[in-house]
């Protein structure tokens, strides 16, 4: 199915992928071209990692692929991000749209969706330690993962990148005549009384606020307006680079939650209630960063509650908190989630404290919230974070939060 694809966008990297897909996507949608769109994990349902022509695949049309892969698989070994990339792929060769992005799962140069010949793009974004029990431990390996869905002679748009990682991009680029496009040398994307500037060559495109919250936000739409306008597609304009940029949705990326039981009770408190997903030092940075910024805005003390896999860099996670100037350092509430992979609140709270932070641990996620509510003092900023499976747990608690 992969050689009955319209035009492929194939995007790696270690953070900010999601996030840039959701961007192309909304720009490319805005423009009236319709895209399909794999991704992953899913945070709720298995359906949100396929979207066909803009919409979620049925549960009817997944039964019956299903059923029909596994048939022609006849028992062979293959792993679910295989299967699920398969599905994918078929659901989109016997569906037509105009695009086609496509979400690497870990790394790149091995992954099942590494399969496209001639790709029209590929983007790399923000490469860093991630998965090192896969793809490290040096930073340099990771970047040689990443950069192993460059094709040659096909276009390379990539994120500001450490030093490291970008030797190793650059190197992979020019083995494969692959013409690269590097944010902050061929093209950048800065923020400018709130809006967001992206300058490619000559041409300089003056867009609304990102609709993800957050200052990495700014770098990731950035990213994504520089990869879509790169396409030199007649329809994909300013203005729907402009409209994409400011409706573009990605859940669990500090996403700002109004709806379910957690944020009823935060609402109760007169508390604000937001989750994200991220779950390495470099997201850490990022959402302190976001943090920084909301309380510039609205100086109330903020709150963590973190779950997270055993294997993440919990201290690294915690120290760009620890670090913030001019905030008073988070209180943090730590949890565990449904998984056998998943630290104890224990040991996540021993990780907050080596970084510098006051953290107590509880049982689940609810009396974690409960708990930071009733803190004295002003009500909180208050941020659930940690990982995207934890994430999914807590959208999964009430059906009016789950991903559309």
């Amino acid at each position: 199915p992969e050689r009955r694809l319209p035009p492929v966008i194939h995007v790696a990297g270690t953070n900010g992928k999601g996030s840039t897909v959701a961007y192309m996507r909304a720009i490319a949608e805005a423009a009236g071209l319709k895209v399909h769109v794999l991704t992953s994990p899913h945070l709720v349902r298995f359906a949100e990692r396929i979207r066909v022509a803009g919409e979620l695949i049925s549960d009817a049309a997944l039964e019956a692929l299903i059923a029909e892969l596994e048939a022609a698989n006849a028992g062979q070994p293959i792993s679910f991000f295989e299967i699920t990339t398969v599905l994918a792929l078929e659901a989109f060769a016997r569906t037509p749209a105009d695009l086609c992005l496509i979400e690497v799962g870990l790394g790149g140069r091995f992954d099942a969706t590494n399969i496209f010949d001639a790709p029209e793009l590929c983007v790399i974004t923000p490469v860093d330690y991630d998965h090192l029990e896969m793809l490290g431990p040096e930073l340099s390996k990771i970047a040689w993962e990443k950069a192993g869905i460059i094709k040659p002679g096909r276009p390379v748009v990539v994120a500001r990148q450490m030093d490291e990682g970008l030797a190793v991009i650059r190197a992979e680029a020019e083995q494969q005549g692959a013409p690269m496009t590097l944010m902050g040398e061929d093209a950048d994307a800065w923020e400018a009384n709130g809006r967001l500037l992206v300058q490619i060559g000559e041409r300089l495109i003056d867009l609304p606020q990102p609709a993800l919250f957050g200052p990495h936000q700014f770098d990731n739409a950035g990213l994504a307006v520089t990869a879509m306008a790169s396409l030199n597609h007649p329809r994909i304009d300013d203005d729907a680079l402009a409209r994409g940029v400011a409706t573009a949705d990605w859940p669990a990326r500090f996403q700002r939650l109004r709806e379910g039981r957690l944020a009823r009770m935060a609402a109760e408190r007169g508390a604000d209630l937001w989750l994200d997903g991220g779950h390495n030092p470099h997201a850490g940075q990022a959402l302190a960063q976001a943090i920084a910024r909301l309380t510039a805005r609205d100086p109330r003390p903020v709150t963590l509650v973190v779950a997270m896999f055993a294997r993440k860099d919990a201290v690294g996670f915690f120290a760009p908190f620890a670090a913030l100037e001019g905030v008073a350092r988070p209180q943090v509430f730590t949890t565990t989630f449904d998984s056998p992979n998943a630290a104890s609140a224990e040991e996540i709270a021993a990780a907050a404290r080596t970084a510098g932070l006051v953290a107590e641990p509880l049982p689940d996620v609810t009396e974690a919230v409960k708990k930071a509510l009733a803190a004295p003092g002003p009500a909180p900023h208050l941020l659930i974070c940690g990982g995207l499976h934890f994430a999914g747990e807590v959208l999964a608690m009430d059906p009016e939060t789950w991903p559309r």
